[in-house]
């Protein structure tokens, strides 16, 4: 579909030329004669992708234009152009949201590119927003990404709790996506609109997870210098997600039972109880069933909690979910950092035979970091393991078939491809440094220097002694 262009300035000629020039090269063109005409055609129902505006006009001025255009869709690019170009007007432009500014007079060549990259920021801004709608749309639906058997029992089952009151237990692995599913049975149900509250219980003490809880009064312990109200009470009628249950000490399991048998909380230091009306959720990776047994969990406890078990299978029992997670992420990411990318087949067919021990979790690291080292437009092998790749006869180090036009850190990526060299001999020489610097061809000295670069303790004092 082809872009469509507002041209806005009072010097008829100008006008003219960019209405022809853009034409030309297949963009829609309107042009307006000010800033009061641009301000009436933004305002009409039709999508202009880009705006470009004289800085200084007879009724107003490009600034006007600028603010019009993000008052209704800051997704529209807007780029300036004057003959009077100062830094000031430059820097305040910028801040106020143009994308570029360029200066009169201009070759034709430097306008088209600075247009083409503005058109690029559309539409990466564009895709973002409808992945996070699609986001949004997929909690409510229930939609979680993935088609195999396994995970759609799980969002089956999510569609028919998400609106009841009682406790959930979610179990699986870690990195299997245990929060993302109680965020799916809260935003799919009536709690939508309601606190969600989440609390890693392995992530505090003891003494401070009982106050984070149920809250405290003022003067409760050293350091209470003001009342707090508790997660449980700030929840609302919303969520009170407890994530990692299995780590919560059995002192504090008796106290969780009684407030979710009773639904009454009593702070810390307080003497009156107070009525809860959040729904809990927890998730552990845990079998709670063996910790009961051998006396970790209380078994009435459990029982409280596991009224409803939603059971998330791990990533190696649902293959055929992969490339479509893969490709979900490269989205998400590709979006977070303006690049628009596509997986090479090769690519694809690696991610789809690894084993992920981290499960999801793995995945989306391995996808973003491939996405943050990407050269060019397409994810190759090398991108996600230059190591499989030079296994496979290909180079460790492979360049795209052409490099991106706003350019690359060459230094950051010669790098990144030092680094893995240095640690793929250390670790072919079992961790001895003397073997590791002869096997690449270097003195023990150098070898120890390219390799503190990377440890962070350059300049620390190096011999050559033995590892």
């Amino acid at each position: 579909m082809p872009s469509r262009v507002l041209v806005v300035d009072d010097e008829t000629g100008l006008r003219e030329m960019l209405r022809l020039l853009l034409a030309r090269h297949g963009h829609v063109v309107e042009v307006v004669d000010g800033q009061t005409r641009a301000v009436q055609k933004l305002q009409q129902p039709q999508d202009f992708d880009a705006v470009i505006t004289d800085l200084s006009m007879p009724d107003g001025s490009g600034m006007g234009v600028l603010e019009a255009a993000k008052r209704i869709d800051d997704s529209i690019q807007v780029i300036m152009i004057t003959a009077y170009a100062t830094t000031e007007q430059a820097v305040q432009a910028m801040r106020e949201g143009a994308y570029d500014y360029i200066q009169k007079p201009f070759k034709n060549d430097e306008l088209l590119a600075v247009l083409e990259k503005a058109l690029e920021k559309r539409e990466i801004v564009t895709q973002n927003r409808a992945l996070r709608a699609r986001v949004r749309d997929g909690y409510r639906s229930g939609n979680l990404v993935g088609k195999s058997a396994a995970i759609t029992r799980v969002m089956d089952l999510v569609k028919r709790v998400a609106d009841a009151p009682t406790s959930v237990l979610v179990t699986g692995e870690s990195g299997t996506g245990k929060e993302m599913i109680a965020r799916a049975l809260h935003e799919m149900g009536r709690r939508a609109n309601e606190p969600f509250v989440a609390l890693n219980c392995a992530a505090l003490p003891e003494q401070l997870l009982e106050s984070e809880l149920f809250g405290y009064e003022k003067g409760a312990f050293t350091g209470a210098d003001r009342r707090s109200e508790g997660l449980l009470r700030a929840a609302g009628s919303g969520t009170m997600f407890l994530d990692e249950v299995g780590e919560l000490p059995l002192a504090l399991q008796v106290k969780l039972l009684r407030v979710l048998q009773e639904r009454r909380v009593r702070p810390v230091g307080g003497t009156r109880e107070v009525a809860i009306h959040c729904r809990v959720v927890a998730a552990t990776n845990r079998e709670l069933e063996q910790e009961v047994a051998e006396g970790r969990f209380r078994e009435d406890l459990y029982y409280r909690l596991n009224v409803i078990k939603l059971a998330l299978p791990p990533l190696r029992e649902r293959p055929e979910d992969i490339p479509l997670l893969a490709e979900h992420f490269l989205i998400k990411h590709g979006a977070i950092q303006d690049k628009r990318l596509s997986f090479a087949p090769e690519a694809l067919r690696w991610l789809a035979e690894q084993t992920y021990r981290g499960n999801v979790r793995e995945l989306e690291n391995l996808v973003e970091r491939a996405v943050t080292l990407a050269l060019g437009n397409r994810l190759e092998l090398a991108d996600l393991d230059p190591e499989a790749s030079a296994s496979a006869g290909g180079s460790p180090f492979v360049l795209p078939a052409e490099l991106p036009t706003d350019g690359f850190d060459l230094d950051a990526h010669l790098a990144h491809f030092e680094e893995r060299v240095l640690r793929k001999a250390l670790g072919q020489c079992g961790g001895v440094r003397k073997e590791a610097a002869r096997l690449l061809g270097m003195s023990f000295r150098s070898f120890r220097y390219r390799l503190a670069k990377y440890d962070g303790s350059v300049g620390d004092e190096c011999d050559e002694g033995s590892d």
